[in-house]
């Protein structure tokens, strides 16, 4: 795995450039367009929850460094093997996620789709219509992300086209909930397809599913931008306060 100390200069220095190009391209994400009332979020989050796989469990790393270094408490309640709320590993997910949810008080929920979000559109829109109302009975806002495109091997290959109307299914459920929704659009970060290296350093795991510190940072860089336009209150702290605080020398990240 590359090591912190080679790794974090580079990423820090650059995500001024990352931050630049999703503030550019990420206008049909704003409150207005995406449907959020400018007020929902007025006073900014002050408890954030993630929830998802393995790779939310990744990203949650750099996450909850930069969520701290916003004033807001981060919880991930992201899961190696599952995390997802529709699919074959869902009726687990559903025996504690309610209480987690009740237990933790947020005021947004962060949902990325996960790689077991498997079934067909119809049971993809159940599953995301149950997590919202979950979310909104604890007063809650929904915040559900795009995931990284895959690298699928024969465990994944059978199921890649339920993935990929996955989205399609969650814009439904979002475009029907009177803004306490939004679909977030990670292209923005990872690309249409899966690709390992960017700018001469491993981006994504060479397992093809999840993603290494530099694509981790990326994605935070971009998230802390989205957040601030979905909640006003919330300033998006400086790279330097949080990209290099050893979360990168976890040993979630294999593959880099």
């Amino acid at each position: 795995m590359t090591t912190k100390r080679r790794l974090i200069p580079f990423v820090a220095a650059s995500l001024m450039l990352v931050t630049a190009a999703c503030t550019a391209n990420s206008s049909s994400s704003s409150p207005a367009a995406a449907g959020l009332p400018a007020e929902a979020g007025a006073s900014g989050p002050h408890r954030v929850v993630l929830v998802g796989d393995s790779v939310a469990a990744g990203l949650a790393l750099p996450l909850r460094e930069a969520f701290a270094a916003g004033g807001v408490q981060f919880q991930s309640l992201a899961a190696d093997g599952g995390g997802a709320v529709v699919g074959p590993v869902s009726a687990q997910v559903w025996k504690d996620l309610p209480k987690d949810l009740a237990a933790a008080a947020p005021d947004t929920v962060v949902y990325q789709i996960t790689t077991y979000d498997w079934g067909t559109e119809k049971q993809q829109e159940t599953g995301y219509r149950r997590l919202l109302s979950a979310v909104t009975d604890v007063g809650a806002d929904l915040l559900i992300v795009t995931m990284p495109p895959i690298k699928a091997d024969d465990f994944y290959r059978p199921h890649l086209k339920e993935l990929g109307h996955a989205t399609q299914a969650a814009q439904k459920v979002a475009d029907a909930s009177d803004g306490k929704a939004v679909v977030l659009d990670a292209s923005q970060v990872w690309g249409a397809t899966y690709q390992q290296t960017r700018d001469g350093t491993a981006d994504r795991s060479s397992d093809g599913i999840h993603v290494c510190p530099q694509g981790a940072a990326r994605f935070t860089s971009w998230f802390l931008e989205e957040m601030a336009r979905q909640h006003t209150g919330f300033a998006a702290p400086a790279a330097n306060e949080w990209a290099n605080t050893g979360w990168a020398g976890d040993k979630h990240f294999i593959g880099c």
